[in-house]
């Protein structure tokens, strides 16, 4: 595929024939991750780019790096340099606000520069959840960017930033003494955003904001906060604000973009920043500057603590032999059994036993299956209930004899090729079930023996579905709760094969009708299939150990 090419880029995203490029790129763009706040997806994001012949884009989207790999190597595929990057809500020091509630943060862009730079934005990000209670949105301190800005090309925020914040507010000194502290984090690494959306803010700050760039010898960047692709998705992006908030799209007091808040082309941008071409010119600086690409990695397993001298395969080998002996002579060995009986009927269970020793060996998971069997094994004998052992995993000889699972595979003819299997390399799964009141003592005990920074709870995304699309622009919009309801009825309900909203309309003739006949019908519709699949909420799926 063609592929864009920046005078200073590197060449892991850019190995083929270069082509002219647009003279601006998007260093502000809210993917789909940004949740129920970005309606950009992530291949949308990156044809929109070719489209443009952006050479480049950023991904800033709202405290979290959700989308970084998926975007990262999207946009290398097409030949669009990448830019890793978040915008951060960093805590004021002003800790009361309206109603006595916390202010909201200020706004902080930060784009990956290299390696290190990536490195800690992880660390910076992390910390904004671990250190926001529950219920309030993460946030960082600016005392945390202490050691941690290295790397990292900032941008000041625009209105929503400390500095933009504090020159509405009248303080001008104060607005400099903030600016010149940022610069201090990021010697040779801050941009003074500007952006023109046609805020009144904007507007009215944008002046000093230059003025003080010029003061201060910094330089000068141009934005659009980009939150949904094109002009006709405004009203749909608007409902998905509405959801994400609790409130209606006749409401007056709300939150409220414009519909310039949406990826415009290279050429608007110059237009609309005629009078400051460096602002525009400075895009294109700041991508060749950022030269880092996150690369997907093989999970790398912490060690399991052995007796000295033996080997994980040798630890595994020896747990599961006693283990297979004590589960023959619990499940399978009756009381009238002589010792050739005995034998004939452990047979077949110490050959599927050496089998699939040889492959976990062989695929190197020896230490998996002892970690999975240590922590199952100190929450039985903790009481904690433990649930039997289902999925693939159940098939494993090894896995009921270590007590990972309670199900004898032979007895049952379960496959432990379903499991692991030489042909099909990939990482085995346990699925494990505990108790829900007591599982968090499982997870401490687990960090408190392979290292708290070795484990992680893993995220799953829940998308706006058809019929939850359907009920949620629904109830936005204040159509009547019946009506809604009769909508959805008609479109199948099948979780395991789900089907779309507009398969959905395809198949069903009284759809069509309504939206024929009926337009408060057909603007649900609409704004529902322009929203369908787009991220609502994460939510933790499972817990995962590794080593970084």
């Amino acid at each position: 595929m063609d592929g864009f090419a920046l005078a200073d880029s590197g060449p892991s995203w850019n190995p083929a024939p270069v082509m002219p490029h647009a003279s601006f790129v998007h260093l502000r763009v809210h993917s789909a991750y940004s949740l129920s706040e970005g309606a950009i997806k992530v291949k949308e994001l990156v044809q929109l780019c070719r489209q443009h012949a952006m050479p480049a884009v950023a991904v800033t989207d709202s405290g979290n790096l959700f989308g970084a790999l998926e975007f990262a190597m999207a946009a290398s595929e097409a030949g669009v340099q990448p830019i890793i990057g978040c915008r951060l809500a960093v805590a004021r020091e002003d800790t009361e606000g309206r109603n006595g509630t916390a202010p909201d943060g200020d706004e902080l862009v930060l784009l990956v520069k290299d390696e290190q730079g990536y490195r800690n934005l992880l660390k910076l990000v992390s910390r904004s959840f671990l250190q926001s209670e529950a219920g309030e949105a993460a946030s960082i301190r600016l005392a945390d960017l202490e050691g941690h800005a290295e790397g990292l090309i900032a941008l000041t925020g625009g209105p929503a930033g400390q500095v933009g914040r504090l020159l509405h507010e009248g303080h001008d000194d104060q607005a400099e003494a903030a600016l010149l502290a940022l610069a201090a984090h990021f010697p040779g690494r801050l941009y003074v955003e500007l952006m023109r959306h046609g805020l009144e803010i904007e507007n009215e700050i944008e002046a000093r904001l230059i003025e003080l760039a010029y003061r201060h010898d910094l330089p000068l960047v141009a934005t659009n906060d980009a939150y949904f692709a094109w002009s006709d998705r405004y009203e749909a992006h608007d409902a998905l604000i509405c959801i994400a908030d609790g409130s209606f799209v006749g409401q007056s007091e709300r939150r409220k973009l414009t519909p310039e808040h949406r990826f415009k082309s290279a050429e608007e941008m110059a237009a609309l920043f005629a009078d400051l071409p460096e602002a525009i010119d400075n895009t294109l600086v700041v991508a060749r500057r950022c030269a880092f690409f996150p690369e997907k990695r093989a999970p790398i397993l912490p060690a399991f603590p052995t007796e000295a001298g033996r080997s994980e395969t040798e630890e595994l080998a020896a747990q599961a032999a006693a283990g297979l002996d004590a589960r023959l002579a619990r499940q399978v060995y009756r009381p009238d059994m002589d010792e050739a009986a005995r034998a004939a009927a452990a047979r077949p269970y110490r050959e599927r036993l050496d089998y699939e020793l040889g492959v976990i060996g062989e695929m190197g998971f020896p230490g998996y299956f002892l970690i999975v069997a240590d922590f199952i094994k100190w929450a039985k004998q903790q009481g904690i209930p433990v649930g039997p052992g289902r999925g693939s995993g159940a098939g494993s000889v090894v896995a009921w004899a270590l007590t990972i699972t309670d199900l004898d595979p032979l007895r049952w003819g379960l496959l432990f090729e379903r499991f692991l299997n030489p042909a099909r390399v990939s990482m085995p799964d346990f699925d494990i079930d505990f108790c829900q009141e007591e599982r968090d003592r499982v997870i401490h005990y687990v960090q408190e023996k392979y290292g708290q920074d070795r484990v992680a709870q893993i995220i799953t995304f829940g998308k706006l579905q058809a019929r939850a699309v359907i009920r949620d622009v629904g109830r936005v919009l204040q159509m009547p709760y019946p009506q809604v309801d009769r909508i959805c009825k008609l479109i199948p309900n099948n979780p395991a094969n789900p089907v779309s909203l507009q398969q959905a309309i395809d198949g069903e003739p009284m759809l069509q009708e309504m939206q024929r006949s009926d337009e408060a019908v057909a603007r649900l519709t609409d704004i529902s299939l322009k929203l369908e699949g787009l991220y609502r909420h994460a939510s933790t799926h499972a817990c995962r150990v590794g080593r970084g």
